[in-house]
């Protein structure tokens, strides 16, 4: 069981909201739309996807990692790493 279970439907609802942003984004760009308008909704959909990114690494946290500590050792060690990566890897984004 992922630790984002509980707010999975929470989570899908979300992406699908994004999903629909990035659809509409390219019936803009079909369409012509003004550049900075486009650039607006891009910068919503990037917003919609970091708050996506923000519930699932809380969910990491309280979950996985949390299950980790407690189990200590290299498993701790590992999880820890891994999440310290993965918000390294979206605060570049």
């Amino acid at each position: 069981m992922q630790g984002y279970s509980a707010d999975k439907a929470k989570v899908v609802a979300r992406l699908k909201r994004v999903e629909g942003q990035v659809r509409a984004l390219s019936q803009m760009v079909e369409d012509d739309a003004y550049c900075i308008d486009v650039l607006t909704q891009i910068s919503a959909s990037t917003s919609a996807l970091k708050s996506v990114a923000q519930i699932l690494l809380d969910d990491h946290l309280q979950h996985c990692i949390k299950q980790a500590v407690e189990q200590g050792g290299d498993v701790a060690d590992e999880k820890v790493a891994e999440a310290s990566a993965a918000i390294a890897r979206l605060v570049k984004s």
